[in-house]
């Protein structure tokens, strides 16, 4: 007898290919299934309603014909439907966000997705308990996808496990400033930890995934974040020299931006 999965997830998005891909991605997984599927606003608050107690999860595009991702909270917040709600987003306008955020979703993850990403928010949603600050929510939210775009102009990949570390660190460093001193003793640590890996793996995965990004980065990029402290052609940054500096970074621009919402 096949085991049943722990984690049934439907999956609301237009785009039916990304949903193609998607199942096929987590039909032999060992505790994500995708068992309910709709294609835009309208129908996902039906077939929500119809099938309330046979998903877990729920993983939500913003942007769809009819009716979008945010008629379908409003929707769901009526009929007093809770479900754990992961949102899909390509885009990460602060007023869409702080907007969505209001409804109390787990995660915000940015498109294209990242598959092992998504498995960790999809496993995370569970456990998931709403927060009553909301602004707490818009602030990791936010945070969230501003680290995964900067990340991403700055050409680290985000298939190699040193991408997760590198966020996982620089979220860390941004929200506990205090182990700026202690990368080695603390930080690392804490990554190895949410990813059941060991210290020395995440500090090999860190710096691979530094190399990688030296040479696929956006140049202006690069200048404006590392300055002229750093020769691109001889010197690459530290893993420290690098999570630090992109937490500064972020903290200087978006600490501003949720301060003045």
């Amino acid at each position: 007898m096949k085991e049943e999965k722990e984690i049934r997830l439907m999956v609301v998005d237009d785009n039916e290919s990304l949903v193609g891909m998607l199942k096929d991605y987590f039909e032999d997984h060992k505790k994500i299934s995708i068992v309910k599927e709709a294609y835009n606003g309208l129908d996902a608050v039906k077939v929500i309603e119809d099938n309330k107690d046979n998903f877990d999860v729920l993983l939500l595009d913003l942007i769809m014909p009819k009716k979008d991702g945010i008629y379908v909270l409003e929707e769901l917040k009526k009929k007093g439907i809770k479900k754990p709600v992961i949102i899909g987003t390509s885009f990460n306008a602060d007023e869409t966000i702080c907007r969505v955020s209001k409804f109390n979703p787990k995660h915000f993850i940015l498109k294209p997705f990242d598959m092992n990403d998504l498995e960790n928010k999809i496993l995370d949603a569970v456990n998931f308990v709403p927060s009553k600050d909301s602004k707490i929510n818009v602030y990791h939210n936010n945070l969230e996808i501003s680290v995964t775009k900067l990340l991403h102009g700055l050409g680290v990949p985000s298939h190699i496990k040193g991408y997760q570390y590198i966020r996982e660190g620089v979220i860390l460093m941004y929200e506990k400033p205090d182990i700026v001193g202690a990368i080695t003793k603390e930080l690392y640590p804490e990554i190895a930890n949410r990813f059941d890996t060991t210290v020395s793996r995440v500090e090999r995965a860190i710096r691979h995934a530094i190399e990688v990004s030296w040479n696929r980065g956006d140049i202006d990029l690069m200048e404006e974040i590392f300055g002229h402290s750093v020769d691109y052609d001889r010197a690459k940054p530290t893993n420290s020299e690098f999570i630090v500096t992109v937490s500064d970074k972020l903290r200087l621009e978006f600490n501003n931006s949720i301060k003045n919402s």
